[in-house]
């Protein structure tokens, strides 16, 4: 499909992490594809969902501790599946799981994950997925029940039921996400995954043996109780979508909350943290 898009060139300083942020809100506000770069972010929203005051209330414009400039233009006709095609390459996470495109030649190991990526975050590239897919294969998930936090592709969630998960909910905040995370849970003939669109507040009465939330700082922070509220007893609560500066207020937190830290992992200055209850 093509479609005629506006593009903003945003410049951020400093740049983390609030490129994370700014991204996390555009995508609110519907824009449907990012492309990062050295002092910000490219964001592209479709010309006929544009409006003059779209970025009215991206709040982060705003602050006081970060600056941010941009430049608007419109683009021709992107097809976006032919610059996926292009663009992404498949991956290989220490020498078990693959996560490839439907395009890409089939891998021989022990999980292989297919993901058609689109605009939604999550395709084993960026160091938060791929560190939390690290967790994910060391550790043991057959027979538990799982929450997805920010699905993005639901690659984790695929992953986790890959490795015997039983009853698994995805939440995304994002619709094409959520779209997007139905069709690749479909096409990796997951029968445990159920996905659905909202944030902390869409999250079920269930309690879940495992917990896993990989967005940003600042929503851990505002959603890390109803995170603990939704653990059952010994549960684990893997966490991702920050710096490694940011791994002490995390610690609090969890802390303050009965929650104790594990382990982390760190990749480029980003960390995946472990926690139980």
């Amino acid at each position: 499909m093509s479609q005629i898009y506006i593009e903003y060139d945003f410049t951020v300083s400093p740049t983390q992490p609030y490129i994370e942020i700014l991204i996390a809100e555009l995508g609110g506000a519907g824009f449907e594809s990012f492309v990062e770069h050295e002092t910000g972010v490219k964001a592209y929203i479709q010309k006929d969902e544009w409006r003059k005051n779209v970025l009215e209330d991206i709040f982060i414009l705003t602050s006081d501790e970060v600056k941010i400039t941009f430049d608007k233009n419109e683009i021709g006709q992107v097809n976006w599946n032919e610059e996926w095609e292009k663009n992404f390459d498949p991956i290989v996470i220490d020498d078990t799981c693959a996560v490839r495109a439907p395009f890409h030649e089939a891998y021989n190991c022990e999980y292989e994950i297919v993901i058609e990526p689109k605009m939604s975050f999550g395709t084993g590239h960026h160091e938060t997925t791929f560190m939390m897919m690290q967790h994910i294969l060391e550790n043991e998930w057959k027979g538990k029940t799982v929450l997805d936090m920010g699905c993005g592709t639901a690659v984790l969630a695929i992953l986790a039921e890959k490795k015997g998960a039983k009853n698994l909910d995805a939440i995304d905040i994002d619709q094409w996400c959520v779209e997007n995370s139905e069709e690749n849970v479909n096409r990796n003939n997951c029968k445990n995954i159920h996905v659905s669109l909202g944030d902390a507040s869409a999250i079920p009465v269930n309690k879940y043996h495992t917990v896993i939330a990989n967005i940003n700082r600042n929503i851990l922070l505002i959603d890390m109780e109803i995170y603990k509220n939704s653990m059952l007893p010994n549960a684990e609560l893997y966490l991702s979508g920050f710096y490694s500066e940011d791994l002490p207020i995390i610690k609090e937190c969890c802390n303050k909350l009965g929650l104790t830290f594990v382990s982390n992992k760190k990749r480029n200055n980003w960390i995946a943290a472990k926690f139980v209850s």
